[in-house]
Parts: structure tokens; sequence; C-alpha cells
């Protein structure tokens, strides 16, 4: 058990913890004895939720608003592992991508992380530790058709993951992404199940990945054992890309 700090138990914020992979990401450390913040945007009840079943506490903010996320950090305190769960996806041809499409898109995916970042890291630089784990895609690793701009998002927040691993290294600070596969989440509701059994049959495994599966990536990341891991990427995908 690692959960624990000089006899305090260890806090972890999991952003878009509402559904889907935060929520497995939440209970996941809960089971593990961290105390954990439920981020949230509009998802209330699914928030409040998921936190009661954790035993931790859901926290409001849109992460694409600098000063709500750093009024949601002063509400939460001390932060040992951060996770950036929180995204959106957009799906489409790149030509008929709106201007406040593909902000939105970056002012989410991209700007989210980076405000929450910012909010978390002079705390654990006082600390000399702290895990920050953030979440690209597999598209953000490979690019993807129809995705272009969800799939340039992800490529950033690889490149600002393996940069703050770098620069934060000194400090005791480890920084690492989960970049998952096609995952059974809200996601993906809007593909036909032709659609997912094609992804399937391309999969090498057979199947399309769940939650809790990359939910477990995170896992294993804030824990003890992955003390000497930092700057990766590690891609949940059953062999869809290798």
């Amino acid at each position: 058990m690692n959960s624990y700090r000089g006899g305090v138990m260890k806090t972890a914020v999991v952003t878009g913890g509402a559904r889907g992979i935060g929520a497995a990401c939440a209970a996941q450390l809960a089971e593990d004895g961290f105390d954990v913040f439920v981020g949230y945007h509009n998802s209330r009840e699914d928030a409040e939720r998921i936190a009661e079943l954790c035993g931790g506490r859901a926290v409001c903010a849109d992460v694409s608003d600098n000063g709500a996320v750093g009024r949601m950090f002063e509400e939460v305190g001390r932060v040992d592992v951060l996770v950036c769960c929180a995204g959106v996806a957009h799906y489409g041809l790149f030509t008929d991508v709106t201007d406040e499409e593909w902000k939105k898109i970056f002012d989410v995916n991209v700007g989210g992380v980076i405000n929450c970042c910012r909010a978390a890291i002079p705390g654990m630089v006082r600390e000399k530790r702290g895990k920050i784990i953030t979440f690209s895609s597999i598209w953000g690793l490979s690019g993807a058709s129809c995705e272009a701009i969800y799939a340039a998002s992800k490529a950033a927040v690889i490149g600002l993951t393996k940069s703050l691993a770098k620069e934060l290294a000194p400090s005791g600070i480890l920084v690492n992404c989960v970049a998952p596969g096609v995952i059974e989440t809200d996601m993906i509701k809007h593909l036909s199940e032709d659609d997912k059994a094609a992804l399937r049959s391309e999969t090498p495994l057979g199947r399309i990945g769940t939650a809790e599966e990359a939910a477990s990536i995170v896992r294993y990341l804030a824990s003890d054992s992955a003390s000497y891991i930092t700057g990766q990427v590690i891609s949940p995908n059953g062999g869809y890309l290798i």
C-alpha cells in the first residue's frame, strides 16, 4: 500500500472523473487508499455518485477555464497525484471543422492539461514529489482520418508530457501519459455496430478494451512500483498499434 505519506492519506485529483475511464481511475485509486477528488464540469450527478462510491468528493471546474481550475485546486489543497482525464472528441472531415470546434477541442484537451498542471506543480515542487498522469490517445501517436484536430490535440499532450517530465524530474516529480486505443466509453457511442466489429477485427486481441483496463495503467503509474518511470507514453490498445 502506498497511499499514505507521513501518516497522512495521499490525495488524487481525477479530472473527467464522472464517467468512463476517469470514473474507473477514481475507483481504482480509491481502492488503493487515495483520498480521491472526482473532477467534473457538467455531469454533477454522475460525479457525486462516483465520489460517494469512492468515499471521495466531487469538485466542479471547466478545465479550459484557468480561473475555475485555480478555484478547484484551492478547494482540494495538497495534491499527490494529478490525473488529467478530461477531454472532448470530434469526428468529421478536417475541412468541415469550424473555428469554434477546433478551439474548443484544444482548449479542453490541451489547455485543460496545462491549466491543471500549472495549478498542481508549485505544491509538488515545494514538496519535491508528486505524479502527473496525462491522457492522450492512440490517435495522438498514429493520426486518424476524420479525427485530425482531435489527434493533433492528443499529440500535443504527448509533447507536453515528455517536456514536463524532463523539466520536473530534478524536483522528484514523475510525469507520464496513457494513450488508450479503442475503449468502450461514451467517446465511441457514435460508432455503428459494423464500425465496432471492424475495429475488433483490426485489433490483434480481437476485442475493444474496457475503461478498467485503461485505468489500471494509471493505478500502476500512481503507485510506488512506478518510481523510476517518467516521460513515458503507455498505450493499452490490444495490439492495434505496435
